[in-house]
């Protein structure tokens, strides 16, 4: 029998289940690269469209596990020596955990995990786990790739457009009873004609240009990896060599790269300071590719326009943390890859990841990130250890 830790976001505030909003989702088999979307042989256990990211939902693992004699252990306290998930911890095999609600697997407790075998992001992203370590003690690191992605792009497109045309304050002044039209236009641009820029077009920054393509801004990418000229002409993409290049030339400044020790803080007061004044930064990525403080800053000077995004650190984030409530920002908690549609494709995922594990049959390469003790698969594409 094994142990499978599975740390998940608290139930709603007022009940589980919720009354949902639809009755069904669309049925998505594959993304726009060609892979196919998650492919488990055995049932689900919830219906598409059940929000089951939460500690009630269990990603609908626990028929399946038990059918096996395996034991599941959920849990939302994750954070401190006498949290549920350092008391399970030692026993687990298996840890689950989600981008949203991040278990931080570091090193000192990957040093407790003596049985710990698979640590399984549901989801996309796999920084909370420390790669380096994991890698050191043989543990096999696995997330569903491409299971959110188009999630992540639609949020960064929502917020591009509600900070340009200044849509939250404007919002507030219709729900407060007032039409203070010159109030709510006077931060209110057209993104038609302005430069757009992605730092990271893998998955979900190509994503993004896509979908900005229809509304007539000037697209701008870097990446280590260049795009294709076929891409490239289709979409008018301008290639920047590195991100020094690109940050002078945009308006808008999406941030898409991966978090490792080279690429946290990427954006403090000296980068921030090389950006056109009045730019506007969307960040779905990590909450430490930037200075938190450095963010404040330029907001309240006007070197950025408007800041919005979805990532914090830590998360959950602290009631007094300052990007709460620093001016023009489009903040939300970290919701853009948890989408009810998200959920059924990375809860479809996990379930997959798990067959293959305890039946030792192959993990898809492109789930895997760390794997016999060295990146593998999309983390031998997109992390690096040191």
């Amino acid at each position: 029998m094994a142990k499978i830790l599975c740390v998940l976001y608290p139930d709603p505030e007022t009940s589980y289940p919720p009354r949902y909003a639809r009755d069904d989702i669309p049925v998505i088999s594959g993304y726009a690269n060609g892979q196919t979307a998650p492919t488990p042989k055995g049932a689900l256990g919830f219906n598409p469209g059940d929000l089951i990211g939460c500690v009630s939902g269990e990603l609908g693992l626990r028929s399946y596990l038990e059918g096996l004699g395996h034991e599941l252990i959920v849990t939302s306290d994750k954070d401190g020596p006498d949290s549920e998930f350092e008391k399970h911890l030692p026993d687990a095999e298996v840890v689950i955990s989600q981008p949203f609600w991040p278990a931080y697997l570091t090193p000192e407790r990957i040093a407790k995990a003596k049985k710990l075998k698979l640590a399984l992001t549901a989801g996309i992203g796999s920084d909370h786990v420390d790669l380096e370590a994991a890698a050191r003690n043989h543990i096999t690191v696995a997330e569903v790739t491409g299971s959110n992605s188009i999630s992540v792009a639609e949020h960064v497109v929502m917020m591009v457009l509600s900070l340009v045309r200044n849509y939250l304050p404007s919002h507030e002044y219709a729900v407060k009873g007032g039409w203070n039209i010159a109030d709510c236009v006077a931060r209110s641009y057209d993104v038609e004609g302005m430069h757009f820029g992605t730092i990271a077009a893998g998955r979900i920054g190509l994503a993004v240009l896509r979908r900005l393509k229809p509304f007539g801004l000037h697209l701008h990418y870097t990446d280590p990896h260049r795009l294709s000229p076929e891409v490239e002409k289709e979409l008018g993409l301008t290639f920047h060599e590195d991100a020094e290049s690109l940050i002078k030339a945009v308006d808008i400044i999406n941030l898409q790269m991966p978090l490792y020790p080279s690429t946290e803080h990427f954006f403090d007061d000296r980068k921030l300071s090389q950006l056109k004044r009045g730019a506007y930064m969307i960040n779905t990525a990590r909450g430490k590719l930037v200075d938190r403080d450095a963010i404040v800053r330029a907001l309240e000077s006007g070197q950025l326009a408007g800041y919005a995004g979805d990532v914090w650190f830590p998360q959950p984030a602290p009631a007094d943390h300052p990007w709460r409530t620093m001016p023009n920002n489009g903040m939300t908690p970290h919701i853009s890859g948890t989408s009810l549609s998200a959920q059924t494709r990375y809860a479809a995922g996990t379930l997959e990841i798990l067959e293959n594990y305890f039946e030792g049959t192959p993990i898809r390469d492109e789930y895997l990130i760390v794997d016999s003790g060295v990146l593998a698969g999309t983390g031998a594409k997109s992390y690096k250890l040191t």
